[in-house]
């Protein structure tokens, strides 16, 4: 394969030191979203982020043996030998050998942030590519089969199956029975409307069959396949195991590569309820079906294929260059996660709207404190992304059923975008978090007029803009007894960290104005910043570091929130701050990284990244980052990478799979050339 032979011309560039605590396989989105939880594909059953088991099913008969590459089932039979693993952005690898045969298997996500139509595809190639390894021939069968059971929320839903023709594509299909499409909304739940698709193309010795996952066995043993006029039930119970299964046959395989490929996809033909509005996913906002979906990935997958090879390539060694192997290492496992947290939908006049989900967190959609720390990672690469995860937040605040004179904290319960449901929503104020969402969505507007090079989305909401500064300019300087994004810590009255967020916001404001050509409005805030800015130091000095809340000498915290001083070039507080943080910093880790403050041992994955884009020497930055690829090495908390854990032992405290890490990428902003590189091959607006 390509991607071979590119490892022993580069064999540097994509050599991992990491263990991903787990490994993507088909991640797309918060419904659509399988990975493998132990270090050999074999080691248990393919599961749902949420941990249900959502079954995939490889097997390869070599000679007559079978031998299990991809899951694990009852009286599953023995495994073959794994010799590799490794994740790239788009793409994740296994190797396999044993009697004398070497298997590839690959899954292809072309996750493409500068390219809409193709990242809102929820379609996932795999390849496998067998050869002889010890000069002899071997007869050489493949098997895999998809479990009905992904198109259901829990096992006892019954589900509807049949076999479909998509031009020369052999296809067969899976859904609930009921289809209660947009019918529930939560955390811990899988979809149960739409269908899965396995997609097979026109090649020597493919066979697809619908029947119960006994024929797993019946292939390991080498009984007769069905044969195609055999009577298919048109529903069945998937409590009872049905799959839509494949199989090949390659007959006498030598030295010379065979690979085999297949597709699997999801159209759940309607993805988010927006304001009581069912909006279809993006791919389909100009009426493509499923048959066209598959056509269309399928006539495609070359280009895909190679275009996934150059970015791979790319992105790893600019990641590499910019922050090391280990932030490489732990970017790269964070790109897929991050992307398939959120579900891109058109509007009605087909503008792109991307609703993140808090997976493990609370349910929440399009959450505005989720949206800040995910940023970076669709700043550098698609600002359009960025934006379709504010604008419905911009759009609910100017609605009059929003009363608050600051910025709302979500839209609903994924996936529910009517209306805020954190805090009290609408009615009540117990549990907003004021100077955090306000603060974070002037942050992030500054931040996409400096991508954009212009601040015309700034001017589409300037009124907003305008109300929620003023009440950062009354509220911020000195925050009351509230949340902030941190909010699994509690009520914290005068917190620092949170204070930083409105002096940059207020800055922030102040520059947006100056680029609109509001001269008043610039000075006032830019001068009220920097005066915020003397007095904060002055009131969180302690010694040698800052305080965590004005007031409590004794206590520290990450200033996390200091990095967009720097990345906005609004030079507030001096150079020194972070210098000092920093060296304080260092003298706070444990094992498994920096903890979030002084009052508990747990810490948040992204936001140590986040400090350590603070420091100014490599050596520093190193020192900050090691612990936490040290942590997704070793943690035995074997899950899609958690932001929320304890730093002495390494296990998870909370959250999963959440989009969050998607700011671990923030030092790529930091490097201004790097930002102008990637945002230059950006082609979407």
């Amino acid at each position: 394969m390509a991607f071979l032979l590119f490892l022993l011309l580069f064999p540097g560039l994509f050599a991992q030191e990491l263990r991903p605590p787990a490994t993507p396989l088909i991640v797309h989105d918060p419904y659509f979203s399988i990975w493998s939880t132990t270090d050999n594909l074999t080691g248990s059953p393919t599961r749902h982020w949420t941990g249900t088991d959502q079954p995939l099913a490889g097997m390869i008969r070599i000679d007559g043996e079978t031998l299990r590459f991809l899951g694990s089932w009852q009286r599953p039979g023995p495994a073959m030998k794994q010799t590799a693993r490794r994740v790239t952005p788009t793409r994740t690898f296994y190797s396999f050998e044993q009697k004398g045969v070497h298997l590839d298997l690959t899954f292809l996500t072309p996750a493409f942030a500068d390219n809409l139509d193709v990242l809102s595809r929820p379609v996932t190639y795999m390849t496998v590519a067998v050869k002889s390894m010890d000069g002899a021939q071997h007869d050489v069968s493949l098997y895999f089969d998809v479990s009905a059971n992904i198109s259901v929320n829990t096992p006892e839903q019954r589900t509807a199956v049949s076999r479909l023709q998509f031009g020369n594509l052999q296809v067969l299909r899976a859904g609930s029975l009921e289809q209660p499409t947009l019918q529930k909304a939560g955390d811990n739940l899988r979809i149960d409307w739409g269908h899965v698709y396995l997609a097979v193309p026109p090649q020597p010795g493919a066979r697809t069959v619908l029947a119960h996952n006994t024929l797993r066995g019946a292939f390991a043993s080498g009984s007769d396949w069905p044969t195609d006029d055999e009577p298919e039930p048109p529903q069945q119970t998937s409590r009872q195991g049905f799959v839509l299964a494949s199989r090949f046959d390659l007959g006498r395989v030598g030295a010379a590569e065979v690979s085999r490929r297949w597709m699997v996809a999801y159209d759940d033909q309607f993805s988010i309820q927006y304001f009581h509005r069912n909006l279809r996913p993006y791919w389909k906002r100009k009426g493509m079906t499923s048959a066209q979906l598959l056509t269309t990935a399928d006539r495609e997958f070359t280009a895909l294929q190679k275009r996934a090879e150059q970015f791979d390539r790319d992105f790893t060694a600019d990641l590499t260059k910019t922050g090391g192997r280990k932030f490489a290492d732990i970017s790269v496992l964070a790109y897929r996660q991050a992307i398939a947290a959120h579900k891109l939908v058109a509007d009605l006049d087909e503008t792109p709207l991307f609703f993140s989900k808090e997976n493990f967190s609370n349910g929440c959609i399009a959450t505005v404190d989720v949206t800040y720390p995910s940023a970076p990672l669709f700043l550098l690469l698609n600002p359009t992304l960025l934006k379709g995860m504010m604008t419905p937040i911009f759009d609910y605040a100017k609605l009059p059923r929003w009363p608050w004179r600051y910025a709302p904290h979500d839209l609903g319960t994924y996936p529910l975008a009517n209306g805020q449901v954190y805090g009290g929503g609408e009615r009540t104020e117990d549990r907003q978090m004021p100077v955090e969402e306000s603060g974070n969505m002037l942050i992030l507007t500054a931040a996409i007029a400096k991508a954009d090079g212009n601040a015309e989305y700034a001017r589409r909401y300037w009124p907003l803009l305008a109300k929620w500064a003023e009440y950062l300019a009354e509220k911020g300087m000195d925050p009351d007894n509230q949340l902030s994004t941190d909010d699994f810590a509690g009520h914290l009255a005068r917190n620092t960290n949170l204070s930083i967020k409105a002096i940059v916001a207020l800055g922030a404001f102040g520059d947006l104005a100056r680029q609109l050509g509001k001269t008043a409005e610039a000075r006032r805030f830019a001068q009220m910043a920097k005066d915020y800015a003397r007095k904060w130091m002055e009131m969180a000095a302690d010694g040698d570091h800052y305080s965590l809340a004005f007031g409590q000498p004794g206590t520290w915290s990450q200033k996390y929130n200091l990095v967009w001083d720097r990345l906005l070039n609004l030079n507030l507080f001096p150079p020194e701050v972070a210098r000092k943080e920093v060296a304080f910093y260092l003298k706070k880790q444990n094992k498994y990284g920096l903890p979030l403050d002084n009052r508990e041992s747990y810490t948040k994955l992204d936001w140590i990244l986040w400090s350590a884009v603070l420091a100014e020497s490599n050596a520093d930055w190193e020192a900050l980052v090691a612990p936490v690829h040290k942590f997704l090495n070793e943690s035995e908390s074997r899950v899609p990478m958690t932001d929320w854990y304890w730093t002495k032992d390494g296990k998870q405290r909370g959250f999963q799979a959440r989009s969050v890490v998607g700011g671990v990428v923030l030092k790529m902003l930091a490097d201004p050339a790097m930002w102008k590189k990637w945002s230059s091959r950006n082609t979407v607006q």
